[in-house]
């Protein structure tokens, strides 16, 4: 009987590969084939319960809801473009350099525009046309922009930090109740997933960066003087035409700014008051007091920013929504219309981010129903040697294949990641590899939305953009695979 269900489960796992690359609705796939699996299994229940459990995640709900309100009031308030037009102003002019410098500016707008169709569109509505003019072919035209779209796994707004964040909280919550700790850890954040990913994503970047540029040589891709440009560049002339308003461009970089002075203060104060702490304990022991200044001594500095500065210490949700209010003051436009783009951008969350991760929780329940999450932990703690692979090379195919990381790696990381304390991995690092690698993937395919979207720019096929990514994102998964994880 357990034979048979393994066997139900792998070809379970074939018919969603096989839908998804034949571009069926991902979570209706997911859905559907979670729910045939529970079925079988006699367990119906299950994949209902999993589907409700995951809709009511608060920490989830919150951080992913959120970001994609604030950079729906960026869009309409025409904020990101800006950003974009400050950035690309001082690019004019700089020859061969264009290409790599397109890929970094890309990587990171799309911190703060983590839609990778979005980000497409923002940044290569004004550099593509630039680079065709400079003497870039349009194929990597398109592919400098494309390939830095993989930058959004650095955004405190990206679904897979906020789940890897509130994946390891639980595991620590888990551990206190089991008494296998006997004090609770800190609570973990979006900014520490981030300090886990950073060293991930500058390999990758580096890597791509040097990839790219190579391949725009050995493909003449550069050809100075020459000028690639279609006839009708209107739309190019009327974006470089407009003027910068400095603080519309700063207004999409404000929650980030809030987060990492949060973080920083915070890691500070923590720091300090651990290694002060016999001190303090005198000092709060003693009943002449002692002044401030004299306490703190060299690190008075540090206690103004704790006083006046310690409120930026605050979630992503509320970051997020603290810009949008900033950007009704910034950008004069109606609140009534920012708070109508806010929402529009939580419910739009909802069914595109928070649906795939519901639809995913659906299927790994199938598959729990038929022991095959079970019986793939166990054969990898005796093997924890491919867990490196499997986390990395598998959302990297589905990407590419699929043109889009993220069913892939939300079913690896609510499968096996919530595993990976016994599989002699941390929760965070494995997750944060198997999101890299999805994204990697994605910037690969020349089916990926923002791949098309830069095909549309350029006026080209996506499969010429793509043939000059693969190779780059390949090469970065290879490195994160071997050397990073």
């Amino acid at each position: 009987m357990a034979t048979a269900k393994l066997i139900c489960a792998v070809i379970g796992l074939i018919a969603v590969v096989f839908l998804l690359v034949k571009k069926r609705e991902t979570k209706t796939v997911l859905i559907g084939v979670g729910l045939v699996l529970c079925a079988v299994c006699l367990n119906p229940l299950g994949a209902l319960e999993s589907f409700t459990k995951s809709m009511t995640s608060a920490g989830l709900i919150k951080a992913i809801c959120a970001s994609m309100g604030f950079a729906y009031v960026m869009k309409v308030t025409k904020c990101d473009q800006h950003l974009v037009l400050l950035l690309t102003k001082p690019m004019k002019n700089i020859g061969f350099l264009l290409i790599p410098a397109t890929f970094v500016l890309t990587y990171l707008i799309n911190i703060a525009i983590p839609s990778a169709a979005g980000c497409s569109a923002a940044v290569g509505a004004t550099m593509i046309p630039l680079l065709m003019a400079s003497g870039v072919r349009p194929a990597m035209a398109g592919a400098a922009v494309f390939a830095g779209t993989f930058g959004g796994v650095l955004s405190p707004g990206s679904a897979h930090n906020v789940f890897v964040t509130d994946m390891v909280n639980k595991a620590n919550e888990a551990l206190l109740a089991a008494g296998k700790i006997t004090q609770a850890a800190p609570k973990y954040t979006v900014q520490d997933v981030i300090g886990v990913q950073f060293p991930n994503a500058v390999a990758a970047g580096i890597v791509v960066l040097i990839v790219l540029s190579v391949t725009a040589i050995v493909l003449k891709d550069y050809q100075k003087g020459q000028d690639f440009s279609p006839k009708s560049t209107g739309n190019a002339a009327e974006a470089t035409q407009t003027k910068v308003n400095l603080l519309f461009a700063l207004a999409p970089l404000i929650p980030l700014v809030i987060l990492v002075v949060g973080a920083v203060i915070s890691s500070y104060a923590r720091d300090f008051f651990l290694t002060n702490l016999n001190s303090i304990v005198a000092v709060l022991g003693d009943p002449r007091g002692v002044s401030v200044e004299k306490f703190f001594g060299d690190h008075y500095g540090l206690f103004v920013a704790i006083k006046y500065f310690s409120w930026m210490n605050m979630g992503v949700a509320e970051a997020m929504i603290l810009g949008a209010i900033i950007a009704v003051f910034i950008t004069w436009t109606s609140p009534e219309k920012i708070t109508k783009e806010f929402f529009n951008g939580m419910g739009s969350a909802y069914a595109e981010v928070m649906g795939i991760i519901i639809a995913a929780g659906v299927f790994v329940a199938g598959l729990q129903a038929c022991g095959a999450i079970g019986a793939v932990t166990e054969w990898l703690k005796h093997s924890q040697e491919f867990v490196r692979y499997g986390g990395t090379f598998v959302p990297y195919l589905m990407g590419t294949v699929t043109g889009s990381g993220d069913a892939a790696t939300m079913a690896f990381n609510q499968a096996i990641t919530v595993h990976a304390a016994d599989l002699g991995f941390a929760q965070d690092k494995l997750g944060m590899a198997a999101a890299i690698s999805g994204a990697l993937g994605r910037s690969s395919s020349p089916i990926a939305g923002a791949a098309i979207v830069c095909a549309g720019l350029a006026m080209v096929s996506p499969v010429e953009i793509a043939k000059r990514t693969a190779p780059a994102m390949a090469i970065a998964v290879c490195v994160i695979a071997f050397f990073m994880l």
